[in-house]
């Protein structure tokens, strides 16, 4: 009997083969590791001697799973993945207390990070990380202790936080508007004016897009078959806020990131309140099950749920009593 095979796995080969088997590519567990090939390389035909058997069907320009690298790879993600959890709750207990929070980039550049001066004032010891990107991450798979997401009642989980609902407004820059009412821009008086001006749009061809487009507010105006001066199509919803504050565009505008901008006098709304228009979609705070045993993401999640109360009142949006529960452990 081989007596390397009574010996325990080491660690580094199982992160590289856990890496190669999730690219099926040598060069990038290479890289993701900081490794070079060799050495990855090295590390997988141990680890094959260890175990006894070919873990990786190795061919000129590709990498497959044998059928008892599969077997090995089911358990090998969930071990890596408890030790990584466990690590870094070590981690935490030792250092500077951390919240980790996942959003979409234009909720954290309009609606997060201009509030989180505030909490580290009341909050000195405490770090927030945030991860901002537009795909949606398994909490309970990951490192996050909650997420701010933005969908319909129907696609959320039962103990999703409900912070504030989805309204939508015209908006421009002052300097436009005192342009228009002075001659020196075409009028801005009427929804049919917007076919003098260029109308920022977000870039977004999804079913849910068409909530908060253009054109389902120009329908809503009686104005369906407008075509405005030209269109500024964007990917995200800071970049068309963006083109509104430099005075290069109209932006329909998400009123929930935009309040205090209004109130700043920053933006304004050429039409006035009674241009606003419903969406079907909210913005929610969901715990992952991490989150809701630590003390800290309780905290900050509270503190999330009292600004969001801030923002439903200046939006004019009614709470609904059943989404504002408080939050606890398991």
């Amino acid at each position: 009997m081989n007596p390397s095979r009574q010996r325990p796995l080491a660690i580094g080969p199982l992160r590289a083969f856990e890496a190669v088997a999730r690219h099926l590519s040598f060069r990038a567990a290479a890289e993701e590791l900081h490794l070079t090939q060799s050495a990855i390389s090295r590390q997988i035909r141990s680890l094959e001697e260890e175990v006894g058997c070919q873990l990786l069907l190795r061919g000129t320009r590709h990498v497959e799973l044998s059928s008892h690298g599969s077997l090995l790879l089911g358990t090998v993600r969930g071990v890596l993945d408890r030790l990584d959890t466990t690590v870094r709750q070590i981690r935490q207990s030792q250092g500077r207390k951390v919240v980790n929070v996942t959003t979409f980039a234009s909720f954290a550049s309009l609606w997060l990070l201009p509030r989180l001066e505030a909490f580290h004032r009341l909050h000195p010891d405490m770090d927030i990380r945030v991860s901002a990107h537009d795909q949606i991450i398994e909490l309970d798979d990951s490192e996050m202790d909650l997420a701010l997401r933005y969908d319909t009642t129907s696609e959320m989980p039962v103990d999703a936080q409900r912070l504030f609902g989805e309204i939508l407004t015209p908006v421009v820059s002052p300097w436009l508007l005192q342009q228009a009412q002075q001659g020196q821009l075409p009028p801005l008086r009427q929804a049919s004016d917007l076919a003098l001006h260029t109308l920022a749009e977000e870039d977004d061809q999804r079913p849910s897009g068409v909530y908060v487009s253009w054109r389902r507010w120009l329908a809503q105006q009686g104005q369906k078959d407008l075509q405005p001066r030209r269109w500024m199509y964007l990917n995200f919803t800071y970049q068309q806020v963006q083109a509104a504050l430099s005075g290069q565009a109209v932006a329909l505008a998400r009123l929930a990131l935009v309040s205090e901008s209004l109130q700043r006098k920053e933006l304004v709304e050429p039409f006035g309140p009674t241009a606003r228009i419903d969406a079907p979609s909210a913005y929610w705070l969901v715990m992952s099950r991490q989150g809701r045993q630590r003390p800290e993401a309780l905290e900050f999640a509270r503190w999330i749920q009292e600004q969001a109360a801030l923002t439903r009142q200046a939006i004019g949006d009614v709470p609904v009593d059943e989404t504002e529960e408080g939050l606890g452990g398991d």
